[in-house]
This record gives C-alpha cells, sequence and structure tokens, in this order.
C-alpha cells in the first residue's frame, strides 16, 4: 500500500469522524492532507521506504489565528487516534526530526519547510530557497482544502519560479556544465587526473538534472529523486539513462571517450530546447555562449546584471 493511500484511509477512518463529532465548527477552515517531506509524499515509496517514518498519520493545517485558539486541543485530539491501521504503527515523536504529521499552523508549517511564512514575493528571495524545499512543499495530497491561507501559499508556489528567476538557474546551470563538462572533463583526463575528471561528471551531472526540470518548470526534487523524478517529466526524460551512465562508469581512454560523446550528445539536446523555448539566441553547441544570451534575456535589470552563478 502507497503511503498516501494508507494515510488517506486513515484519515476517512479515524481522522475526519474526529473532527466531525469535536471540531466540526473548524471543518470550513482547515485543509488536511498528506503534505511535506517524504518519499510517499512523491508518489515514489515502494517497499524500501517502510523501514523508517512510514506510518499511518496525516497532517492537519490550521490558520494562525485559529492553531492559536484550538492547535492545542485539536493535537490532544489527534494523538489520541488509533495506534495501529493496517499493520502499520503511527511512530514515536523525534527530538531531532520533530513530526511529519499532526497539526501545524500555516506559518509554522510553511517555515520549516522553505524557511518562510508565505511565498517569495522580491524575486531575488526566490533564489534563497533551495528547489528541492519548494518540491517539497507542494509535494503531496490535500483531503480537505479549506484553510484559505494555507491554499494561498500552496497555490502560489505550485505556479513554479518566476520566469526571470527560472532563466537565471538555466543560465547558471548551462554555464556550470560547460566548465565541467565541456572543458574541465576533457583537460583533466589528458592529465591524468581520473579522480578530479570524476568530480567534473558529477557537476556536470548535477547541473544537467537541474536544467531539465527548470526547461520542464518543475523543482527538482532531493537529491535521491532527482533520477527518479526525470523519468517523469515531459521534456528531455530520455537523458536520465545517460546522465545515470556518465555517473556510473569510470575514466579508461575508451570510456572517456565515450564520455565526451555523451557529454556533447546530452548539451546538444539540452541546447536544442533552449532554442525550441526561445530562451537563446545562440548558434552552436558551447552552453557558455548560450547560458549569456539566456541571462541576456532576463527583464529585471538587478538580476540580468549580477553574477550568472547567484543562479546556482
Amino acid at each position: 500500500m502507497k503511503g498516501v493511500e494508507l494515510s488517506e484511509k486513515y484519515f476517512e477512518k479515524f481522522g475526519m469522524p474526529m473532527l466531525e463529532k469535536d471540531f466540526a465548527f473548524l471543518l470550513p477552515t482547515l485543509s488536511a492532507g498528506l503534505v511535506g517531506q517524504g518519499s510517499e509524499c512523491l508518489f515514489y515509496d515502494d517497499d524500501v521506504s517502510k523501514d523508517h517514518d512510514f506510518e499511518p498519520g496525516f497532517c492537519i493545517f490550521l490558520s494562525d489565528v485559529d492553531y492559536e485558539k484550538y492547535g492545542f486541543d485539536l493535537t490532544r485530539a489527534y494523538n489520541k487516534l488509533p495506534d495501529e491501521f493496517s499493520g502499520f504503527s503511527r511512530l514515536k515523536f523525534s527530538p531531532a526530526g520533530g513530526s511529519r504529521h499532526g497539526v501545524f499552523s500555516c506559518k509554522d508549517f510553511y517555515e520549516s519547510i522553505i524557511g518562510r511564512s508565505s511565498a517569495p514575493k522580491i524575486t531575488f528571495d526566490w533564489l534563497k530557497i533551495p528547489p528541492y524545499a519548494l518540491r517539497t512543499a507542494v509535494s503531496g495530497k490535500m483531503f480537505i482544502n479549506n484553510c484559505a491561507e494555507f491554499s494561498r501559499i500552496r497555490e502560489a508556489l505550485q505556479k513554479g519560479f518566476p520566469e526571470d528567476v527560472r532563466l537565471k538557474k538555466i543560465a547558471a546551470h548551462a554555464l556550470s556544465m560547460s566548465q565541467s563538462g565541456q572543458y574541465n572533463y576533457p583537460r583533466l583526463i589528458a592529465r591524468k587526473e581520473t579522480g578530479a575528471a570524476q568530480l567534473a561528471i558529477f557537476e556536470f551531472v548535477k547541473s544537467a538534472i537541474s536544467c531539465v526540470y527548470l526547461l520542464n518548470n518543475v523543482y527538482e526534487p532531493f537529491y535521491k529523486w532527482a533520477y527518479r523524478g526525470m523519468r517523469e517529466l515531459a521534456i528531455l526524460s530520455d537523458v536520465e539513462t545517460a546522465l545515470s551512465f556518465l555517473t556510473e562508469c569510470g575514466n579508461s581512454t575508451s570510456e572517456a571517450k565515450l564520455k565526451n560523446e555523451i557529454i556533447a550528445d546530452v548539451s546538444g539536446k539540452i541546447i536544442a530546447e533552449f532554442r525550441a523555448q526561445k530562451i537563446s539566441d545562440e548558434d552552436g553547441q558551447n552552453l557558455d555562449k548560450h547560458a549569456l544570451s539566456i541571462n541576456d534575456k532576463i527583464k529585471d535589470v538587478s538580476l540580468r546584471n549580477s553574477s550568472i552563478f547567484l543562479g546556482l
């Protein structure tokens, strides 16, 4: 059973009856669902996921005003719900990591995930939030969605990066790909610095993955799910196999030759998408030139004139 299915069934059997019986007056203004951290919120959970942080539980979100008034009582009621359901046990509270399920105020929830209590309004503030944190904030499934404060923030984040921010990030990762893959990797191989060459490969792959997510306008998840998520993307999902190969194989003479060919192929596919989206006017296969062209498309003068690497 998937985590979201377990959560929803637990909510329907125990959570909703508890709310209807003791907190019916809050139902018009609260939200509930499975949202936040964990593979189950990305719908990526499997049998391996069940060895930790997997439990029957759900989240309840209250406005800050309602949480101040009713948060304590609602938390007590939540904690009294059955500990066992469908063969799974609820977890004990972790002093280090806290609880992923339970009752939250909107402010506390979003601050714990993205470091702020609302969606950014200033362009530069978007650059301060890691993409995986934004992905976490918009993940999961809502069972009830009546808390206007929670929904307003979630919907604002679900729109993705503002276009200027997206362009800055694409430019930054394109330049990183150029430096690490097109320039540094072959030079390090020529110097027989195979360990450093592999580090260059890792940098190229990481930025290529980020570029692909940005070209799809989808927040990149935490690194361990980056490849998994790529397979579901509408654009450039086919480069996932090539990028995986780059990180898995060695740097012998024959392998390095193949890696250089793969770097060129992946770069070419990403450049083709730059042109398809009309975000680069540059010709050729040099990613550094495309990075500059993409950066020139940014309308916000301050952001355009800032270091390209601000987008990393």
